[in-house]
């Protein structure tokens, strides 16, 4: 790893003191100048170095980092402990170098680590200067620290270019200690008691992130299929638009996650093969997929492709198929079935498609169901798209074709640590996925939606493109789970 490049961050103005403690004969904390932020970041990056890559949310994962550059370094409370804000941009080296990423990070310094953050969260000590010896941590593991981050929120606060806004409502509470959510994902989340939850977009590029533009255009609609925003915080980068950080919404305290109320369905086909009652439930998630969809085409702009962009949407996908070839062999076999699918997609719509701004990245996991019904979250689509391609009109199905995989993949799990391939487990498995996608459609198409049926050349262009999506992701991540996105392949093309 090169060393880091030692670029001084822009400082904004400090917040008001905060309280102070001695460490040896020195104050860790962010002092309140030019100078002072500077310091500590420049003595902060070599332990950034090393704890970046071990991220869940890191995207450079093989890369080797050439070059940290903070961009914007903000301390949010001084003293201790120290709450800095810092955007750091990452070069990447390597013979496919690529270009680089801007990160979020809430930094904590202390004199002592606080028992709740544990050692994964550490960077490290930091040495020289003002801050020898403190403790230099991940801040989203401390209650005390994103408490304060809630109440830059409630105030609407700003600092420099950094940004925190409320929406028109009640109050939000200033004093609730935030607890770090477990969930893997690709960006970071606080909960505060059982009132509000705070996504942390570590990954930030200019431009409103889709979480925050359809989040809010529902919230302003009236629609109770997704959670109400209630603040965000934003920062505008040299030269161009701000760029979203992070968006506090109402917390689900008394929501069943989608994925797992799938995944307790399945489970007991093993003891008991009858139906169950998931397709209702799948019925009733169709109809909110298609109230969401409809409220996004009245509050946000559509568009109708004409015969050359759908022939582009029709290309885009068979890039991708290629490029997945490329990574897995294994689809070669498929290869010219899929192709013929995509060509068919074109030629039945020779008087155009609609699109429109649709979820993105619809499964189980991004459905939660209430006492009041289904809702839906995390509206940012797929993380590792650039964020202008994400906020592109799309067709609506696509969202439909998304989440009948995700019933695909939940049906796997009955077949998951079985010996062998059980016939009779695979055949229970692959009648509960029907069902349940057949369920979902007719829910959707209750709910308003266009039919799928209706459209089987487009449903099955867009499944066949997020299956191959899946099966790259499998081979590298997860080759234990590549058998379940071929199954999927080797069907669609089937009924090419």
């Amino acid at each position: 790893m090169s060393e880091p490049s030692r670029s001084q961050a822009h400082v904004h103005r400090e917040p008001s003191d905060a309280a102070t403690g001695p460490v040896g004969t020195r104050t860790p904390g962010v002092r309140r100048t030019a100078a002072g932020v500077s310091e500590l970041v420049q003595a902060a990056l070599p332990l950034i170095a090393e704890w970046l890559p071990t991220q869940r949310w890191y995207a450079g994962k093989g890369r080797p980092i050439a070059a940290l550059t903070p961009v914007v370094g903000t301390p949010l409370q001084v003293g201790d402990p120290a709450l800095l804000h810092l955007l750091l941009r990452v070069e990447y080296g390597g013979s496919s170098p690529g270009p680089g990423d801007v990160y979020q990070l809430l930094l904590g310094i202390r004199s002592e680590q606080p028992a709740s953050v544990g050692p994964m969260a550490v960077l490290g000590r930091l040495t020289g200067g003002t801050y020898d010896g403190a403790t230099l941590y991940d801040a989203v593991h401390d209650p005390e620290l994103t408490g304060r981050l809630l109440e830059h929120l409630a105030t609407g606060d700003r600092f420099g270019s950094l940004s925190f806004r409320r929406t028109p409502g009640p109050g939000l509470p200033g004093n609730l200690p935030g607890r770090a959510s477990t969930a893997e994902q690709s960006n970071s989340s606080v909960i505060y008691d059982t009132e509000f939850i705070l996504k942390l977009f570590r990954r930030i590029s200019p431009g409103t992130n889709p979480d925050l533009e359809l989040s809010l255009a529902l919230s302003r609609a009236g629609s109770t299929r997704i959670p109400r925003v209630a603040a965000w915080f934003e920062c505008r980068l040299e030269r161009s638009e701000p760029a979203t950080l992070g968006l506090l919404q109402r917390y689900l305290a008394d929501a069943e996650d989608g994925w797992e109320l799938a995944l307790d369905q399945v489970a007991r086909l093993k003891g008991d093969p009858s139906p169950g009652n998931f397709a209702i439930e799948a019925h009733r998630l169709g109809r909110a997929t298609a109230e969401v969809h409809r409220v996004l085409a009245r509050s946000m702009p559509t568009a109708r492709l004409d015969r050359a962009r759908i022939d582009e949407l029709a290309g885009a996908m068979a890039d991708r198929l290629d490029s997945a070839v490329t990574a897995v062999p294994g689809l070669m076999r498929y290869r010219p079935a899929l192709r013929a699918a995509f060509q068919q997609l074109t030629e039945a719509h020779l008087d155009g498609l609609p699109v429109q701004r649709i979820h993105g990245d619809l499964h189980l996991g991004q459905a939660m169901r209430t006492p009041q019904g289904w809702v839906l979250l995390d509206f940012e689509g797929e993380p590792a798209k650039p964020l202008a391609e994400r906020r592109l009109p799309q067709p609506a199905l696509r969202d439909v074709a998304a989440m009948l995989r995700s019933f695909d993949y939940a049906a796997a799990h009955l077949l998951a640590g079985a010996p062998g391939q059980d016939p009779e487990l695979a055949l229970l498995a692959s009648a509960w996925a029907a069902r349940n996608r057949a369920a979902y459609c007719a829910g959707y198409t209750a709910g308003g939606g266009l039919d799928p049926a209706g459209t089987p050349e487009l449903m099955r262009a867009l499944e066949i493109d997020k299956a191959v999506y899946e099966v790259v992701y499998e081979a590298r991540h997860r080759p234990s789970w590549l058998p379940i996105p071929l199954a999927a392949i080797n069907r669609l093309a089937d009924s090419v």
